[in-house]
């Protein structure tokens, strides 16, 4: 994922979840924001309860490949939070689940 496309910054994490639209599904919990940039930017987060360091980091690189296979250009900022149901599922599920829940959050 390129750089330009991430979210670090902690008081920007914290406005996006304080003061964005909450969308809830299955596997994930997303808030977001619009941006006044030409693209989308994202922040993955992933809880220590969900399981060790390598465990979490596969987890936020599937988010980010699906992310990067699937650019919508919305115009918007995303913190992804991740569920502990996500550990179970399949690749195309999240897949799925994600494209079908930010596409529906912007009609």
């Amino acid at each position: 994922m390129n750089k330009n496309y991430i979210i670090r910054k902690n008081e920007e994490i914290a406005f996006i979840v304080s003061k964005g639209k909450k969308t809830v599904s299955k596997f994930y919990i997303i808030y977001n924001i619009e941006s006044d940039t030409t693209y989308n930017k994202y922040c993955v987060s992933v809880s220590k309860k969900l399981g060790k360091a390598h465990i979490r980091n596969k987890m936020k690189r599937r988010i980010k490949d699906i992310l990067m296979k699937n650019k919508m250009e919305l115009k918007r900022k995303y913190v992804i939070i991740l569920r502990k149901e996500a550990l179970t599922a399949s690749y195309k599920e999240l897949e799925l689940n994600l494209i079908n829940q930010i596409k529906g959050e912007n009609k």
